[in-house]
């Protein structure tokens, strides 16, 4: 079995990239498979020892990539997690000469492709291709996006969804009211507000809906603004009525947590101000888990949701997605129709069988390096 080097942020940093590469990296060693993370860190992250991390790379140290490459070099495959924001340089920059130090196979996930790239990124994202091995894009937007307004070769590029967990054996706590939820880091462009301002139009409704927000403020939002998008949402509430119905719960939870908060919910709701967002965690957790959803129309939204498990809505409309949310709850049979139409999806988006599909392109990888065995003569 080929041995996998990861480059990624990862826990305890808090962030969806730690989360992502977390679940991938366990799931290919799962097996006693070889396997070592190289951690991207920045100036506020916990720097305690974290055990399967072979190497700290700090973003303070933008000769760093070195040692990080050799690093990964000491594995079969490189699966490296692509984010503008995470390696020093500008635009992270300094992730294109690590790649061309590499003398092993890489695998680039790319979470983030730009529709409206600067000169630079758009430059830095094409050169990140053409070194790469393979490239992996989570949803056929992105692809399409990619392959339409980047200068990149099709036949690196690979559709692979983001993974979720099993929640199907999690225990479901009954709730006596209709319970809304929105869950992940918070910060200005979440939409909270959105959905405030949706609640208190289902005042209305025969229990009504409670709200809970459960997730810490971002930390680069933290750094530069404090609590204030906090503050703001609590200010909102009060002024609308709404204050008693909304649980915030200003926490990190882990899975086992999340899970039961998940599947108590009888509608997630992402009311995102982004139209740029082609890959959310959250939204393929909330599918997996058979739970409704009702959405902004970003383009994982847009791409999984139409026809699909969920509703979507335009953005920052709150008739509209009090409308949507109203529907889920009291239209008859239209709640177990969505969760209906997540049994076709589910088993592809567990962890395990996205991992296959990586560990199936790793060896893609590696078997074209392997020079070619030449028939010897009788």
């Amino acid at each position: 079995m080929p041995s996998y080097g990861f480059l990624s942020t990862h826990p305890p940093t808090r962030c969806g990239l730690a989360t992502f590469n977390a679940a991938l990296a366990a799931q290919l060693t799962a097996d006693g498979t070889r396997g070592g993370i190289v951690r991207v860190t920045d100036h506020g992250d916990d720097q305690r020892p974290v055990p399967g991390v072979v190497h700290t790379w700090s973003a303070r140290d933008p000769a760093g990539w070195r040692e990080a490459a050799a690093a990964l070099n000491a594995y079969d495959v490189a699966i490296v997690q692509h984010e503008y924001g995470i390696y020093p340089g500008t635009d992270g920059e300094e992730v294109l000469p690590l790649l061309r130090r590499l003398s092993v196979p890489s695998i680039v996930v790319l979470h983030t492709v730009l529709r409206q790239p600067s000169a630079r990124q758009k430059s830095l994202l094409e050169q990140i291709v053409a070194t790469a091995g393979a490239v992996v894009t989570m949803t056929d937007t992105a692809r399409d996006r990619l392959l339409v307004g980047y200068a990149v070769p099709a036949g690196k590029v690979t559709v692979i969804p983001h993974g979720a967990d099993e929640l199907a054996g999690v225990p479901v706590d009954r709730r006596t009211r209709p319970h809304l939820l929105t869950w992940g880091l918070l910060g200005p462009g979440k939409g909270i507000e959105w959905s405030l301002r949706a609640l208190a139009r289902l005042q209305d409704l025969e229990p009504t809906p409670t709200y809970t927000v459960a997730g810490r403020t971002h930390p680069k939002v933290i750094e530069h603004h404090g609590e204030a998008y906090r503050a703001g949402l609590h200010q909102l509430g009060a002024q609308l009525g709404v204050a008693h119905a909304v649980d915030y719960q200003d926490v990190y939870h882990d899975q086992e947590a999340l899970g039961r908060l998940i599947r108590s919910a009888d509608v997630v709701v992402l009311p995102y101000d982004s139209r740029e967002q082609v890959t959310s965690g959250v939204l393929i957790e909330a599918v997996a888990a058979g739970v409704p959803v009702v959405a902004t129309a970003f383009p994982h939204a847009v791409e999984l949701l139409t026809g699909g498990p969920g509703l979507v809505v335009p953005h920052q409309n709150p008739a509209a997605l009090a409308k949507a949310i109203r529907r889920v709850l009291i239209e008859p049979g239209l709640a177990a129709r969505l969760a209906g139409r997540v049994r076709p999806l589910a088993a592809h988006l567990r962890w395990p069988a996205v991992a296959a599909r990586y560990g199936a392109l790793a060896d893609e990888l590696i078997e074209a390096r392997s020079p070619a065995v030449s028939a010897v003569p009788a």
